[in-house]
């Protein structure tokens, strides 16, 4: 029998977003070990991608599953979740007895206090643990950003194939290449090429323009049976990291000149697309607000692509509450909020209460400053919310209060939860999303969730820790140049941080 090592550790960094994610976060979507984790998420998300994969290759395969935890993007990971995990990886691989392979199912742009390469970190361990002859392969999310420590590390890398992501998909890929390299002792080949390249999100769809190009040309390299995998990784755009950019990986069953061909390619199809990448669809707050508003049927889903929660924004922009209410849109409208001292202030005050308070812009104040509403609190809840169609099936939210202000039904949350995202967040509050005209989502992507009763998407070009506008973040540690903050014309121009170098594996697993 065939024993194949599980681990899942998810989150994706936004270093815009100053609140740095604790272990908290991880728990409000389900924090699992060992047995628990086949009874909770054998179907669901990567995770059931691997236990279907595995079953598809027929062999006779005994799955140890040891950690899984998942938090949705946000600001830095602390310290004390970093070490977290690497003990829980550590005891967790001693404790597993041999093992003929690991699925390692990481993010792959998360990073902590002072670290920059946390699963490049975690990745190191468990080969440290596992010794150079157990295969390991790392499934990341596409949208991570590849190090020369992670592909050291391990034999393969694979990538989410879409956005939106489809991560049962990925699980699938990688256990049954894992299988593949265990059963049939393939010694693969892996070349990665970093490409000096970061764009915003709004050309990030996978079923259209320059990415649709890319991705369909990995997916074309795979069609030659040497090849094992072709992954791009556009790398989400708000992680200013040493080793940051974009990325080609390719695998192929031994053959070195092959993958290093391959990558190239990769490469150079993507830098040839750069500018394409850089074409911006939204449109201006008050302009977007108000084709939203005359829209003669619902629901319309207004993008607040700067507080996208999804990519790790804190969900405390209040720019198109403001701009609903100055303009007097017919409601109603569903709006997210992220606001703990709100959510804890209204909560105190009850069910029925009329109250006056200032809300938004209580984490990312460099964006945000606080907006004075008055409304009635309609409903409270506390704790989780069950949701369908999700990787998790449910989210913990903390005190949240549906907060009617004028036409916006404010969702006033005490933790991120999903950011109003999915429509089964509103329904204990008694709203029905089908119901209402216009519905805030905080993403500039993952529209898939309210896709069954959206008339329209209209991206609004708002500011935040999640903004397209890629010129006027705060970079610090990105290697430059980097297109398109500098105008380079060869991908392979050197680079150089500007930052501090980060801690070697070394030092950050002692």
């Amino acid at each position: 029998m065939m024993r194949l090592g599980l681990i899942h550790v998810s989150q994706e960094t936004n270093d815009f977003n100053p609140q740095l994610t604790t272990l908290r976060d991880y728990e409000a979507f389900g924090l699992y070990e060992g047995a628990e984790i086949a009874a909770r998420m054998a179907n669901a998300g990567q995770i059931g991608g691997h236990y279907r994969g595995v079953a598809e290759t027929g062999a006779d395969v005994e799955t140890v599953p040891i950690i899984r935890a998942h938090a949705v993007a946000g600001g830095r990971i602390d310290l004390a979740a970093h070490r977290f995990f690497l003990d829980k990886i550590r005891a967790g691989l001693e404790a597993a007895g041999p093992l003929d392979g690991l699925a390692l199912q990481l993010h792959g742009a998360c990073a902590a206090e002072g670290i920059d390469d946390v699963e490049g970190v975690q990745a190191a361990l468990c080969r440290d643990l596992l010794g150079p002859k157990v295969p390991i392969v790392l499934g990341l999310d596409h949208h991570g950003n590849v190090t020369r420590q992670m592909v050291e590390a391990v034999d393969a890398i694979v990538g989410h194939r879409t956005q939106p992501h489809d991560p049962f998909d990925t699980g699938r890929i990688g256990a049954a290449l894992l299988v593949r390299l265990v059963r049939d002792r393939i010694r693969p080949a892996m070349a990665f090429r970093k490409i000096p390249l970061v764009t915003h999100q709004e050309q990030f769809l996978t079923r259209q323009g320059p990415m649709k190009v890319w991705f369909d040309r990995a997916r074309a390299m795979e069609r030659d049976p040497r090849v094992l995998q072709a992954a791009p990784f556009p790398m989400q755009p708000w992680l200013d990291v040493d080793e940051g950019g974009w990325t080609a990986v390719v695998v192929t069953d031994g053959d070195r000149a092959l993958a290093e061909r391959l990558a190239d390619e990769l490469a150079d199809l993507a830098w040839s697309l750069r500018d394409d990448f850089l074409v911006r669809e939204a449109v201006g707050i008050d302009e977007a607000v108000r084709m939203a508003d005359a829209e003669p049927k619902g629901v319309v889903v207004l993008s607040d692509t700067g507080d996208t929660v999804f990519g790790g924004a804190a969900g405390d922009s209040n720019l198109l509450l403001d701009a609903m209410l100055r303009l007097k849109v017919r409601g109603p409208a569903l709006v997210p909020m992220v606001a703990p001292r709100a959510a804890v202030r209204l909560t105190e005050a009850g069910e029925g209460a009329r109250v006056t308070l200032p809300l938004g812009g209580e984490t990312a104040t460099a964006f945000f400053r606080p907006l004075e509403v008055t409304g009635t609190v309609r409903r409270l809840h506390g704790g989780k919310v069950p949701v369908s169609g999700y990787q998790d099936s449910e989210i913990d939210m903390g005190r949240t209060a549906l907060f009617e202000v004028g036409p916006a039904l404010v969702l006033v949350s005490e933790l991120r939860g999903v950011g109003g995202n999915l429509p089964d967040v509103y329904r204990p509050f008694g709203v029905e999303p089908r119901d209402c005209r216009i519905a805030v989502l905080k993403t500039a992507s993952n529209f898939q969730y309210f896709a069954p009763m959206t008339s329209r998407v209209i991206r609004a070009d708002t500011r935040g820790p999640g903004q397209s506008d890629v010129f006027t973040l705060p970079w610090s540690r990105l290697p430059r140049p980097i297109y398109p903050l500098e105008k380079i014309a060869d991908r392979s121009t050197p680079r150089a941080s500007r930052g501090v170098a980060a801690q070697s594996a070394r030092t950050a697993r002692n």
